[in-house]
């Protein structure tokens, strides 16, 4: 790859793009600002497919609330003992507990149980429904305990009407048919479509010509050589 797409566009809360999920980031916002809810509230699982944006609110959540004064981000594979309950903890972030190994599940129970027990918050992700889990009965059940939200994707109007925003509030504009060509040849996250919009204006400055099909085709080729 060419450009590290990571370094160009932090996950945080600001660079989510909400569309129809403005309740569900009205709860990212209220549960990274350390608010206390009642015990139902405490436990959030968020399913979607591959992109649609489930690692991008855990990572932002752990970004605004980071672990010195209350959130830890565990990935799926993250070793059991950092899933011990910690009373300096406020909220649990676990991401793709589809992918747990056998040992993880029975320590995320367990972060489940304590969770309950101390008034911590936690929050987890998967691909589908916690019904549709192949993990350990319990640990399942245990997902299904407070607020499930599916994160939908956005739709490919959505996606250039994002990005076109996203391109005037920084100052440069871009040829009509730069964007639809952009979303169909290219990673469809937005993480990777704001990045390359980004890459674009760079390249724009570098070269000095205007942001247009032929430039964009140019540097999609150079990202595929390297």
């Amino acid at each position: 790859m060419l450009f590290d797409w990571g370094m160009l566009l932090p996950q945080t809360l600001e660079t989510f793009v909400v569309g129809q999920h403005a309740e569900l980031m009205q709860r990212c916002q209220r549960l990274s600002a350390g608010h206390a809810f009642a015990t139902a509230e405490r436990f959030v699982y968020l399913w979607g497919t591959a992109g649609a944006g489930k690692t991008h609110l855990l990572k932002a959540m752990a970004g605004a609330l980071p672990e010195a004064t209350g959130a830890r981000y565990l990935p799926a594979d993250a070793s059991p003992p950092d899933f011990l309950y910690d009373p300096a903890i406020h909220l649990y972030l676990l991401d793709d507990c589809d992918k747990l190994a056998p040992d993880a599940q029975i320590a995320a129970f367990n972060l489940f149980n304590d969770c309950r027990e101390h008034g911590a918050c936690l929050v987890t992700t998967g691909p589908q429904p916690p019904i549709g889990l192949v993990v350990r009965e319990d640990l399942r059940t245990r997902l299904g305990w407070g607020l499930i939200y599916q994160v939908h994707g956005l739709s490919d109007a959505e996606k250039i009407d994002a990005l076109t925003r996203t391109a005037q509030a920084r100052g440069f504009s871009l040829a009509p048919d730069v964007l639809p060509y952009l979303i169909t040849h290219f990673h469809r996250d937005m993480r990777s479509l704001t990045a390359m919009l980004d890459a674009l204006d760079k390249y724009s400055l570098e070269t000095k010509r205007p942001i247009t099909l032929p430039l964009l085709r140019n540097l999609l080729q150079l990202d595929s050589e390297t």
